[in-house]
């Protein structure tokens, strides 16, 4: 009799307790609001849970069901969306609103409040939007930056030009014409370099071009600046004469008199100092090149000796460091020839050729394996993809990008990427086996996942 009684006081205290805790939940809900009442709810169910069980072990299989369920609860509780309370109990309750015009600390209810997120940013970018956002951040070139290397590479120009006049006065240099992608348009990533055509004033008539494929080096990029009329003006009359090797003015011998005048004679630091930079011509590499440091920028000029108008077709040809038996003939440069035609395309239908050069130019500057594709291996690649497909606006630069790398692929495989303008020069002829192997690996990889290469 005695444990009945016992058993059934715990039981009214139970239903005194639940209905406690069910009024004060009630009640919760409208004053502490549903992330309140939650907190509120769940700390109560836990301290009647230790009521019970420090009244009335339970066994253990019967604890652990109970400890995950709370567990559920925990995590469940946040993301259920009560029911709004019925009118008959909210009307009661209701606080008034708070005067504006009364300064006052924060309330129990505020403090209590979930902190309230903000509006949603969108996780989930499309490729074309990748895109355009890596073309903002890491290929356009700020103009400040664009405007003072120019004006550091004109007042070189203007130095080096002085400078050959008194040094070679017998010379007739053309005068010095900074050019290239910077000028262009055409240079990513940060305007780090400058083209300084330093052009040869040759005699009319006493020169003519020889194609390299009918010179015994065989070279279909190179040309052969032939000495002529010797037996009206004899050899001496023109002071192009002592750059001679065979009957051939000789790439390589003027190269190596402009390089032994620009590392020993020319008084760089004093030419930097009035220009507000700092120059020095580089020893290590065979081109002719200067190495400008400016507290804003890095510039590399590089200084291309150029044969121009000699042939009906107006060629430009460099005195580059070439090998072999091709060491005195003449580079044949297209630079300038690809960067009109692009223009000319993008100008026909307001296209985007430009820029995909530009996109990928800021891709490959850089990488490990793809720095090894230079700007005129893209730049076939662009022209190629610019003659065959017809949609080139902004809505479709994502598309013609992935259309480019897949082209690179395939060139890659035969090994075989022909020159626009020259189709017999093969730009990948340079490249070696375990070159071409890396640089396909990350095409390929970059197809399969275009963002990683962003």
């Amino acid at each position: 009799m005695a444990e009945f009684s016992q058993k059934r006081g715990k039981h009214r205290g139970d239903e005194a307790l639940g209905s406690a805790v069910d009024f004060l939940l009630a009640n919760a809900r409208l004053v502490l609001g549903v992330g309140g009442a939650a907190v509120l709810g769940i700390a109560t169910l836990a301290v009647k849970r230790l009521i019970d069980r420090a009244t009335s072990p339970r066994d253990e299989d019967d604890a652990k069901g109970d400890s995950w369920k709370e567990l559920n609860l925990l995590k469940a509780t946040p993301h259920q969306q009560p029911r709004p309370p019925p009118a008959s109990l909210s009307q009661p309750v209701s606080l008034p609103a708070p005067l504006p015009s009364a300064p006052e600390g924060p309330t129990d209810t505020e403090l209590q409040k979930p902190p309230q997120l903000g509006s949603p940013v969108p996780l989930c970018l499309t490729f074309q939007e990748k895109l355009l956002a890596f073309e903002r951040e890491h290929v356009v070139i700020p103009a400040a930056h664009v405007a003072l290397a120019k004006q550091l590479a004109g007042d070189i120009a203007l130095e080096l030009q002085a400078y050959l006049r008194n040094k070679f006065p017998e010379l007739p240099f053309g005068p010095l014409v900074p050019g290239g992608p910077l000028y262009d348009g055409l240079q990513a990533g940060a305007a780090e370099h400058v083209r300084l055509l330093t052009p040869l004033l040759l005699e009319p008539g006493l020169w003519i071009l020889v194609p390299g494929v009918d010179t015994v080096a065989r070279d279909p990029r190179c040309w052969a600046v032939r000495r002529t009329q010797l037996e009206f003006h004899p050899r001496g009359s023109s002071p192009w004469d002592r750059f001679l090797v065979g009957g051939y003015l000789s790439s390589r011998v003027l190269l190596e008199l402009l390089r032994k005048a620009l590392v020993a004679s020319v008084n760089w630091p004093a030419i930097g100092s009035l220009l507000g930079c700092l120059i020095r011509p580089s020893v290590a590499s065979e081109e002719l090149l200067l190495e400008v440091q400016h507290e804003r920028l890095e510039l590399t000029v590089a200084v291309l000796v150029a044969v121009t108008g000699a042939h009906s077709d107006n060629h430009l040809l460099l005195a580059w460091p070439l090998e072999g038996l091709a060491g005195n003939l003449w580079l044949q440069d297209l630079y300038p020839a690809e960067a009109a035609r692009l223009q000319a395309l993008d100008d026909q239908d307001t296209g985007t050729r430009r820029r995909l050069l530009l996109l990928l130019c800021g891709v490959c500057r850089g990488h490990p394996a793809l720095g090894q594709l230079g700007r005129s291996h893209l730049t076939q690649v662009v022209l190629r993809l610019g003659e065959e497909e017809v949609d080139w606006a902004e809505e479709a630069l994502g598309e013609r990008f992935l259309q480019a790398l897949e082209l690179l692929i395939s060139s890659l495989e035969q090994a075989s990427l022909p020159c626009h303008f020259n189709p017999s020069v093969n730009l990948l002829g340079s490249l070696r086996e375990e070159e071409i192997d890396s640089i396909g690996y990350a095409l390929y990889s970059g197809l399969q996942v275009p963002e990683g290469l962003l």
